[in-house]
């Protein structure tokens, strides 16, 4: 068993690591405090082969590993949380269920300009009245002749008002419940498909997050993705591999939360002391580092066996529930160390803590994935 990255792993994280101190993070706070979407950064991204790690090259991508695509999404989180659900949204969501699921010509015409970066990729799932039972999604998509059209609404969608095409699901079947649910490739432009309201959020204010709305929509056959019926069945699949993003957004901000914290500990004095000379924020300190090493090694597991092509629906719930959840303990941890400093703008310490809350929210909340583990746990 060997827990060391490889050479070019390190040499990946390395590289993207000093160019994520050059170019994301000076920016990160001017972004969330006027929640713009950092679209030159996602087009320079793209140019540089991150929209497409884990696709082969013949499809546009990197032909990189799962191993390498957690590594990627942790070291933009740390840099700026926005960033990395972005890439994580575009990446595990849109583009992979495209790749998963979809035929060699849906590969060829849609999943190739994801990968390249010449795309940005939106997931539609989650309804008002649909959000962890998924299963009571309402939109709707009949046959007409040789189109679907669609009708209804989604909401908290990322990438929603800046995605050149989605995946949405709809109702094709209304009695055959989680079977009756089929997944549509949507393009931006078709008549019928729009953005809604743009969401305003407590973190993660520069990624674009909004309602997306089906009137009469029309795309036509071929446009259905995997088979008919079975596009829930398909997203849930699809949402293992998108734990390992979203636990790797976690890592990130709890990383960047831990060196925020260290840091300040280092040059604040107390009682004539750096307060790192404490005991009180020393435990705290070895807390964080202990609990944000475990959360890797969980992620690390989970992406090694979906590397080897083996179902990980324990595995990537285990490590999102784990990595979210100390996300925020470290998050909250470097406010407290910091103090006053850490309640203010002035410090990024207040942002981890607001962009954190997400982790254990979206992809199916903390509860969703102690259900998904039990059950695995059960069944087994």
């Amino acid at each position: 068993m060997d827990f060391e990255y490889t050479d070019d792993q390190k040499e990946m994280r390395r590289a993207l690591r000093e160019f994520a101190e050059k170019e994301i993070v000076p920016f990160a706070a001017e972004w969330d405090e006027k929640e713009r979407f950092p679209a030159d950064m996602i087009r320079k991204l793209g140019e540089l082969g991150f929209l497409g790690v884990i696709f082969p090259e013949r499809y546009g991508g990197a032909g990189m590993s799962y191993a390498d695509y957690a590594i990627v999404i942790e070291e933009l989180a740390r840099a700026d949380a926005s960033v990395g659900i972005t890439v994580s949204a575009h990446i595990s969501l849109c583009s992979n269920h495209i790749y998963e699921q979809g035929t060699e010509e849906q590969r060829q015409r849609f999943l190739k300009p994801l990968a390249s970066g010449e795309w940005i990729g939106g997931w539609s799932l989650t309804e008002p009245n649909a959000g962890s039972d998924a299963g009571g999604t309402e939109t709707t998509a009949v046959l007409e002749g040789d189109e679907w059209v669609i009708n209804g609404s989604k909401t908290f969608t990322t990438n929603g008002t800046v995605c050149d095409v989605a995946v949405a699901m709809a109702v094709t079947d209304k009695g055959r419940a989680k079977h009756g649910i089929s997944a549509f490739i949507v393009p931006k432009g078709t008549p019928g498909f729009r953005p809604g309201k743009k969401e305003k959020k407590l973190g993660h204010r520069a990624s674009d997050t909004s309602e997306m709305v089906f009137e009469n929509c029309r795309v036509p056959k071929s446009h259905l993705l995997g088979e008919q019926g079975e596009g829930f069945v398909a997203a849930l699949k699809i949402l293992d591999g998108g734990r390992i993003g979203v636990a790797s957004l976690a890592l990130g901000i709890a990383q960047a939360s831990f060196e925020c914290a260290r840091d300040y500990a280092r040059e604040r004095k107390q009682f004539g002391k750096p307060i790192s000379s404490f005991q009180a924020i020393q435990f705290k300190l070895s807390d964080m580092a202990t609990s944000i090493d475990a959360a890797r090694l969980l992620i690390q597991r989970a992406a090694f066996l979906k590397d080897r092509g083996e179902r990980v629906t324990k595995e990537s719930a285990m490590a999102k529930l784990f990595a979210s959840e100390i996300a925020v303990r470290a998050a909250e941890d470097a406010v407290q160390i910091l103090g006053g400093y850490g309640y203010t703008r002035d410090y990024p310490a207040e942002r981890y803590y607001r962009d954190a809350k997400l982790t254990t929210i979206g992809e199916g909340t903390s509860e969703i994935q102690r259900m998904v583990i039990a059950r695995q746990l059960l069944e087994g």
